[in-house]
């Protein structure tokens, strides 16, 4: 994203100006939301796919909203605040793995960027965000066989600890060439591939009444505030908020 965002622009209109000439590239792909926000956290650029996702036909229904204003209201004050937390720290958020809610309440995992955007002087102007959907997995690929014994063993015991010593010697690769691989073929790192297989887990469980202790403990997590915190740093909500969105969607 850092090569699609000019840095040091003259102000947030002129950056504006310059990013609408590529706005139908981002138009045309469907499994990237793309974003920019004013110094308020309110969108002033977004795709298409952002607001089909939202429910709404035209992009121009979401401008000058924020993420509280735009998505129900058990997610969009976390998402704002996540927003709020990069313009005012003028950071970035990288390769993150999320797991969002699409339409009609189907979770599904992607990975956000989100940077903040400054003018000529340093001062922070905006923020912009991009968020993707993992792809589907490219079997063609050499490295594939031994990838794909790490990511079975990974879904079949992700209720126990899994080390990175015990994938490396499965896959029969270094460190840096797992890492390397899983990032080409799956788009994410071992310890994220871990994270999906239990989160992807728990929100099954949690659609249930499991009580939340034992899904954690079901899930490969130590205690209830080690599960809740990742829960809530991989989808925004807690476990407890996450139940009550998919019990209000039935």
């Amino acid at each position: 994203m850092h090569d699609l965002i000019p840095q040091g622009a003259r102000d947030l209109d002129s950056l504006l100006q310059s990013l609408r000439q590529i706005a139908p590239l981002f138009d045309a792909m469907p499994g990237v939301v793309f974003f920019v926000k004013d110094r308020q956290a309110r969108y002033v650029l977004v795709n298409q796919t952002l607001a089909q996702r939202c429910g709404v036909k035209q992009v121009r229904e979401l401008l000058g909203l924020t993420a509280e204003q735009v998505f129900p209201a058990r997610y969009g004050p976390i998402y704002t605040e996540q927003d709020r937390r990069v313009l005012s720290g003028g950071g970035q958020l990288s390769d993150q793995l999320e797991l969002h809610l699409y339409p009609a309440r189907q979770p599904g995992w992607c990975l956000t960027h989100k940077l903040a955007l400054r003018d000529a002087e340093g001062a922070i102007i905006g923020m912009a965000g991009i968020s993707c959907d993992l792809p589907g997995v490219p079997s063609s690929h050499p490295a594939y066989p031994r990838l794909a014994a790490v990511d079975a063993h990974i879904r079949e015991h992700f209720d126990q600890p899994i080390s990175l010593s015990e994938l490396t010697e499965l896959a029969g690769l270094s460190v840096a060439q797992l890492e390397r691989y899983c990032k080409r073929i799956f788009q994410l790192t071992p310890r994220q591939m871990i994270h999906k297989a239990r989160l992807g887990a728990a929100t099954r469980l949690l659609a249930g009444e499991l009580p939340i202790t034992e899904i954690a403990l079901r899930c490969g997590y130590t205690d209830h505030s080690a599960f809740s915190r990742q829960f809530r740093a991989l989808t925004g909500l807690s476990p407890t908020q996450y139940r009550e969105s998919q019990a209000s969607a039935h």
